[in-house]
């Protein structure tokens, strides 16, 4: 672990450069599955974003954009001149689509799992209601139904320990880091709704057919308001598929990595919806 201008991260391997940002109440850690599958063939960088693990606190009226400077500053910091592929997740996929806005010229690829985008009405109350929890009790207030929507049962009931330590993570988070972090997740699932099709580099959505909270019907929304991306929904996999089934997102990660264009018209993508 290294900390520069209050962010921690952690880097191994040589080539390309792959930065990876975590989700709401965890930490790079998460990673971890990743980061031993891509480091073998990739330069691999995952951080804690504002708020998390050992980085600092995002100021009061922090916003995304706030989150993106994170990563400019961590970009500048390692002297990284050529483009990197960004991979964000949940929260992360909300900074990374608002990195790729600001600095798409630091940006060769673009991989969003498992995050929001355009949520109905009900969706969007059911969000800011747990925000006003977090708000009276903190990051306990809601986590055992966090960890139900993200595991499946079969890998809760097999995996106890990490389980319990992905509660840790999530409880022990600094307070004040964790509620502006969550009430900005809670509020920006549509930043960058008018202006998303400037990002014209190649990018991969994906999310698993069971994640409630990241649908799939939101990825397909995603995907068709931006001129070179494509989808992919893992069958069986709820939020923390990146976690659950390792193997099977690095599969997918390599071979989008692995291609030098991308290219997915909006038909083909309204045919796999």
């Amino acid at each position: 672990m290294k900390l520069v201008e209050g962010t921690s991260y952690f880097s191994c391997g040589d080539g390309d450069t792959v930065i990876f940002i975590h989700g709401v109440g965890l930490d790079k850690s998460m990673w971890g599955g990743q980061v031993a599958g891509l480091s073998p063939h990739y330069q691999v960088i995952s951080y804690d974003m504002l708020g998390h693990g050992d980085s600092q606190n995002p100021t009061e009226n922090a916003t995304l954009d706030d989150y993106a400077d994170q990563l400019e500053r961590l970009i500048v910091h390692l002297e990284l001149d050529k483009p990197v592929t960004i991979v964000g997740f949940s929260m992360g996929g909300l900074v990374a689509r608002a990195f790729a806005l600001k600095y798409q010229h630091r940006v060769a690829k673009l991989v969003v799992l498992n995050s929001v985008f355009n949520r109905t009405k009900a969706q969007r109350e059911n969000v800011l209601s747990r925000c006003i929890e977090v708000e009276q009790f903190g990051p306990i207030a809601n986590v055992d139904a966090a960890i139900d929507r993200w595991f499946s049962k079969e890998y809760r009931g097999a995996n106890p320990a990490q389980i319990k330590s992905f509660r840790e993570r999530i409880v022990t988070n600094n307070k004040i880091g964790y509620l502006r972090t969550y009430q900005l997740f809670g509020q920006s699932d549509n930043y960058g709704f008018g202006i998303i099709e400037k990002i014209t580099v190649p990018t991969l959505i994906s999310t698993g057919d069971l994640d409630i909270g990241s649908t799939p019907a939101m990825a397909y929304d995603m995907a068709r308001r931006m001129p070179n991306a494509k989808v992919i929904i893992l069958e069986e996999q709820r939020h923390m598929m990146v976690v659950e089934a390792p193997s099977l997102v690095n599969d997918m990660l390599m071979d989008f990595l692995s291609h030098q264009k991308e290219q997915v018209t909006l038909q083909e993508v309204a045919n796999g919806a």
